[in-house]
C-alpha cells in the first residue's frame, strides 16, 4: 500500500506465521526498511512488484534491530552492487554473540550479512533525504528508531505498537530501556507511525493518544 509521501507500507497480518512489517521508501531514497524472514522475502518481493517497485533498484536495506523475524532476509542483498545494509553498532555487536544464537530458538542459523553501513544516533542522509536515527534499545541491544522530519514519519521497529510494547523478555531486554526510548519517541512530532508489528497510525492526535495509552496503561506492567 503505498501513502501519500513515497511511503510504501507492507504489514504482515498471516497470524499463523510470524514475520514482521516491511516498509519501502521511494523517490531517490529507494530504502527497504526490515526486510523481514528469508522465507517470505519472495511473497514481499511480489507485493512490491505490484505497486510498480522494481526491488533490483535497492539502495539500503536498514535494519531496526537483529531479530530472525526482522533482519534474516538481508542476507539476500549480500553482495549486490549498490545496496547498503545497515544495522546499529550495538546491534551488530549483540547480533556476533547473544542475538546470533537467539536464531536456534527459531530452528534457523544466524544469517552471515555484510554490514556496510554500520548506523549511528544522529542525522543521516539517505538518497539525498535527511533522517534521523534515535538509538532506542530495551526490546534488543542496538534497536533503532528511524525518523523522517520532512514526513514527519517514524519506524520505530518493535519498540511501541498500536497500544502495545515490543517484549522485554528475549535476551538483552529491559523494561527501564524501553521506557526511556519510548518517551524519547513521545517528543517527536509523527503524523505517519509505522511500527514493526500491529497496525499502522496515521495522524498526530491519534499517534499522541496511542503514546498516552502507552504511558499510561502499559508502563506500570514493565
Amino acid at each position: 500500500m503505498k501513502l501519500d509521501n513515497d511511503i510504501y507500507v507492507y504489514e504482515w497480518t498471516n497470524s499463523l506465521e510470524n514475520n514482521c512489517n516491511s516498509y519501502f521508501i521511494g523517490g531517490n531514497v529507494r530504502a527497504l526498511i526490515d526486510p523481514g524472514l528469508t522465507a517470505f522475502l519472495p511473497d514481499l518481493f511480489g507485493r512490491m512488484e505490484e505497486d510498480g517497485i522494481d526491488t533490483g533498484t535497492i539502495q539500503y536495506v536498514i535494519n531496526t534491530h537483529s531479530h530472525p523475524d526482522h533482519f534474516e532476509a538481508s542476507a539476500a542483498f549480500n553482495g549486490k552492487r549498490g545496496v547498503h545494509i545497515g544495522l546499529h553498532r550495538e546491534g551488530v555487536a549483540f547480533l556476533n554473540g547473544m542475538g546470533g544464537q537467539m536464531y536456534g530458538l527459531f530452528g534457523l542459523d544466524a544469517p552471515q550479512v555484510d554490514i556496510d553501513m554500520p548506523l549511528e544516533e544522529g542525522p543521516v542522509k539517505l538518497g539525498g533525504e535527511s533522517f534521523e536515527i534515535l538509538h532506542t534499545p530495551g526490546h534488543s541491544p542496538g534497536s533503532i528508531s528511524l525518523y523522517w522530519p520532512a514526513q514527519k514519519a517514524l519506524f520505530p521497529g518493535d519498540v511501541i505498537f498500536d497500544q502495545n510494547i515490543g517484549r522485554t523478555d528475549f535476551p538483552g531486554g529491559s523494561g527501564n530501556l524501553l521506557k526511556e526510548s519510548i518517551l524519547r519517541l513521545a517528543r517527536l512530532d509523527v503524523e505517519y507511525f509505522l511500527p514493526g508489528h500491529m497496525g499502522i497510525i496515521i495522524g498526530s492526535e491519534q499517534i499522541k493518544r496511542n503514546f498516552q495509552f502507552v504511558t499510561n496503561r502499559i508502563f506500570p506492567y514493565i
